[in-house]
Protein backbone atom coordinates (compact mmCIF):
# COMPACT_ATOMS: atom_id res chain seq x y z
CA UNK A 1 0.00 0.00 0.00
CA UNK A 2 1.17 3.74 -0.57
CA UNK A 3 0.10 7.05 0.95
CA UNK A 4 0.80 10.00 -0.36
CA UNK A 5 -0.40 13.65 1.62
CA UNK A 6 -1.17 17.15 0.39
CA UNK A 7 0.97 20.16 1.54
CA UNK A 8 -1.35 22.09 4.24
CA UNK A 9 -4.35 23.45 2.08
CA UNK A 10 -7.85 25.37 3.04
CA UNK A 11 -11.36 23.61 2.30
CA UNK A 12 -14.40 25.35 1.86
CA UNK A 13 -14.95 26.28 5.28
CA UNK A 14 -11.73 28.14 5.40
CA UNK A 15 -10.16 25.34 7.96
CA UNK A 16 -6.39 24.47 7.04
CA UNK A 17 -6.40 20.46 5.57
CA UNK A 18 -4.30 18.06 4.46
CA UNK A 19 -5.55 15.37 2.22
CA UNK A 20 -4.06 11.55 2.72
CA UNK A 21 -4.55 9.40 -0.51
CA UNK A 22 -4.04 5.34 0.42
CA UNK A 23 -3.32 2.91 -2.93
CA UNK A 24 -3.42 -0.59 -3.44
CA UNK A 25 -3.33 -2.45 -6.33
CA UNK A 26 -5.68 -5.54 -6.26
CA UNK A 27 -5.12 -7.36 -9.58
CA UNK A 28 -5.65 -5.12 -12.42
CA UNK A 29 -7.96 -2.81 -10.46
CA UNK A 30 -5.93 0.03 -8.18
CA UNK A 31 -8.12 0.61 -4.83
CA UNK A 32 -7.77 4.39 -3.53
CA UNK A 33 -8.85 5.50 0.19
CA UNK A 34 -8.99 9.34 0.53
CA UNK A 35 -8.82 10.92 3.83
CA UNK A 36 -8.46 14.43 5.69
CA UNK A 37 -6.13 15.68 8.73
CA UNK A 38 -6.75 16.64 11.20
CA UNK A 39 -10.18 14.92 11.33
CA UNK A 40 -8.88 11.60 10.59
CA UNK A 41 -12.30 10.20 8.37
CA UNK A 42 -11.70 8.61 5.30
CA UNK A 43 -14.05 10.59 2.98
CA UNK A 44 -14.23 8.67 0.11
CA UNK A 45 -13.01 4.83 -0.69
CA UNK A 46 -13.41 1.87 -3.88
CA UNK A 47 -12.15 -0.87 -2.82
CA UNK A 48 -11.36 -1.20 1.26
CA UNK A 49 -13.74 -3.02 3.73
CA UNK A 50 -15.50 -1.00 6.65
CA UNK A 51 -13.07 -2.67 9.04
CA UNK A 52 -9.81 -1.57 6.55
CA UNK A 53 -11.53 1.83 6.76
CA UNK A 54 -11.39 2.03 10.15
CA UNK A 55 -8.23 1.06 10.32
CA UNK A 56 -6.87 3.64 8.01
CA UNK A 57 -9.10 5.97 10.22
CA UNK A 58 -6.90 4.64 13.23
CA UNK A 59 -3.95 4.99 11.47
CA UNK A 60 -4.73 8.71 10.30
CA UNK A 61 -5.98 9.85 14.37
CA UNK A 62 -2.59 7.96 15.34
CA UNK A 63 -0.28 9.68 13.17
CA UNK A 64 -1.88 12.78 12.28
CA UNK A 65 1.13 14.82 13.98
CA UNK A 66 3.88 13.35 11.93
CA UNK A 67 1.69 13.53 8.86
CA UNK A 68 0.69 17.36 9.31
CA UNK A 69 4.56 18.31 10.32
CA UNK A 70 5.59 17.42 6.79
CA UNK A 71 2.51 18.38 5.31
CA UNK A 72 4.02 21.71 6.60
CA UNK A 73 7.34 21.26 5.26
CA UNK A 74 6.32 20.65 2.09
CA UNK A 75 3.70 23.65 1.68
CA UNK A 76 6.61 26.12 2.42
CA UNK A 77 9.02 25.91 -0.61
CA UNK A 78 11.89 27.67 1.36
CA UNK A 79 12.34 25.07 3.53
CA UNK A 80 13.23 22.64 0.42
CA UNK A 81 16.89 24.83 0.13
Amino acid sequence: MKMTYSAILRDKDDKKIVRVQFERQNGTTLEVAEGVLPEGRIIKQNGYSPDEVRGLEKYLMDNSDDIIARAKIISNPLKWL
